[in-house]
Formats: C-alpha cells, structure tokens, sequence
C-alpha cells in the first residue's frame, strides 16, 4: 500500500473524460524558521555536531507541507547565516587536520559532509518514491507536482549550501572528479589532433567537446549564461554516481536514480516454460513496460483528453526527465516530444 508523505503537496489534477483540473487550494502558510539554541555546543567541532545543527533547516525546506511549488519554506537569516558560518569553520579547522591516509586526506577536504547529503536526497527521493500511488493512471499527477517541490527546495538547499560547492566541489572538479573528466573528452580529441598541435589547439578542442556534451541538453551558441548554466546542470544530473557534481545536480541525480529509475524499469519476467507445454505463439507480445511508460499510456494517449492538458502534462513531465539527466534519446522523451506538437490550425 502507499505511504503518504508529508514532502508531496497534495494536489488534485484529475484528467480524463468528463473530467477537469482542479485548481490548486490556497497555499499554507509557513513560519520562517529560526535559527535553533545551541547553547555552548559548537557546530563546527565535529561532523555529527556539524550535521545536527543544520539537518533541521534541511528538513525544514524539504519537508514542510506546503502547496506552494514555486517557494520553498525559508530559513531566518541568522540561521542561514549560522549555517554558512559553520560549514566555513568546519572545513578551515578540518584543512589544518594533520591526515596520514588518502582517505582522510577527502575527507578532511569536505568529503565527509558531500556524502551526508547525498545520502539525505537519496533517503528523501526514496521516501517520495514510496509515496507514489499504486495506480498508474493517478501517478502523473502525483510526480509532477512531487517533483517541482522537490527541485524547488534542491534549488533553495544549493544556495544555503553554496560553500560546500565552493570548497569541495570545485576543487574536486580541477582534479579532473567533476561530471565530465578528461577521459571522457580524451578519446574524442586525440582523434582529431595531429602530431605536433599547439597546446592552445588542444585545448580549444576540449573546450569544444565539453560545449558539444553541454548543447546536449538544450544550450543553443548565442545563448545566455542562465540557459548555459542550466544545460550544464542537466548534464551534471546525468552523470555517473561516483561524478562530484553541485549540490543542486546531486539533488536531481538522485531523484532520477531513487525514484524516475525504477519506474522506467520494465518488470522482470520469471515465468518459465514447464517442460512438454505447447511453443509459444509466433505472435509474441512486446516487452514489458515500466510503470511511468504505462502512466502515459493511460492518462496522455486515450481519447476524451483535453489537448491543452495533455500537451501541459506531457511537457512538464519531458521537462522533469530533462532535469534529472534523462537524455533526450530516450524512448519516452521521443514519446512526449510527440504529445508536446503544435497541433495544426
């Protein structure tokens, strides 16, 4: 049976025939909350204190019911301020660590924390994921609103967050751990350099090959630095686990790997034929098809649908694949690019 999770603005979009979207209820209110007494306890002293002193604004932007999509519950400023300042003293006492090991060399370089919040969007995607209607024809309307909350706080969390990106994630970047690696382009570079290429003609063949990975997810030449820096984002969604990405990419990785992931996934078929039964039919039918691809079966393709809804459905839903680094080649990208077409006059 589904859980229901206070994360999920309950939000009512019933579509079909002889049916409407509802609009959506007034937004709750939600109290700015204030930075917590910590006595003479120092957040910066050790990762548990660390992560106890900032978990209860985390859950606080990520967990709040709210109907509110577009907002995330803010933080008062002292706290926000408290946060930056703690994460600031935490890795600068950290630094000047003497470290022995490798290991407690990333650590000591922030890695410790990177990997609590990873694990803390895992845990929230999956809570989100568990939440999920068992039937398909109500799950598009579950996700979208489920995961334009979710994004809307990955983003508020980023900002709150910022040193982290700052100290651990783009030092991880120089040494070559970021989203796209120097192995990644080296293949497709070396195959173009001829003996003798300048350095300058190297690298002006990298950085084209990164912007090639870039305009991948929607960034066009001439573009501007918000529409570049959200392609890039994309792109950091859809990098491998073991890929150093912001925190804001790391949110959205996880929603695709947690909760996107397994709905796409087709279901195992264990069914065995018993020996002596009769061949199968020549007429075989198609593979199996994972939950999402049968939720846009029932819901974008029948008829009665009204076509504003369906085209609005089908593009925020091609649109959230596209944040979570679902790659455009995907079968059900194709699919609701289809649904999205103008429709002729």
């Amino acid at each position: 049976m589904a859980q229901t999770s206070v994360f999920a603005p309950q939000v009512p979009m019933s579509v079909g025939k002889g049916k409407c979207v509802e609009p959506l209820p007034a937004p709750l209110l939600q109290a700015t909350m204030s930075n917590p007494s910590v006595g003479s306890a120092n957040p910066s002293a050790s990762l548990p204190a660390l992560w106890g002193y900032i978990l209860p604004a985390l859950n606080h932007v990520a967990r709040s019911p709210t109907n509110d999509l577009e907002k995330a519950p803010a933080i008062d400023v002292s706290y926000h301020m408290g946060i930056h300042t703690a994460i600031y003293n935490y890795f600068t006492v950290q630094t000047g660590t003497t470290v022995t090991t490798g290991r407690e060399r990333q650590m000591a370089r922030g890695a410790d924390l990177y990997m609590h919040l990873d694990k803390y969007f895992t845990d929230l995607a999956r809570e989100l994921h568990l939440g999920a209607p068992e039937d398909d024809a109500t799950l598009i309307q579950y996700l979208i609103p489920c995961f334009k909350r979710y994004a809307t706080s990955a983003h508020y969390i980023n900002r709150l967050l910022n040193y982290v990106n700052r100290h651990y994630v783009k030092r991880a970047v120089d040494e070559d751990k970021g989203w796209l690696t120097l192995g990644d382009m080296l293949d497709a570079v070396v195959r173009s350099i001829q003996e003798g290429s300048a350095r300058e003609e190297v690298l002006e063949k990298l950085k084209k090959k990164r912007m090639q990975e870039i305009q991948k997810w929607g960034y066009q030449d001439g573009g501007s630095p918000q529409q570049l820096a959200q392609a890039e984002l994309c792109a950091e969604a859809a990098s491998p686990l073991d890929r150093v990405v912001t925190l804001e990419a790391l949110a959205l990785r996880r929603f695709r790997t947690e909760f996107v992931e397994p709905l796409l996934a087709a279901p195992r078929m264990r069914k065995k034929r018993r020996a002596g039964a009769p061949p199968a039919s020549k007429h075989k039918m198609g593979p199996p098809e994972g939950r999402l691809v049968r939720a846009v079966q029932q819901v974008l393709e029948v008829r009665g649908v009204d076509e504003v809804t369906r085209r609005g459905l089908a593009s925020d839903l091609d649109e959230m694949l596209r944040a979570i680094g679902v790659f455009n080649t995907h079968s059900l990208r194709k699919k609701l690019k289809f649904l999205t077409r103008d429709l002729p006059s």
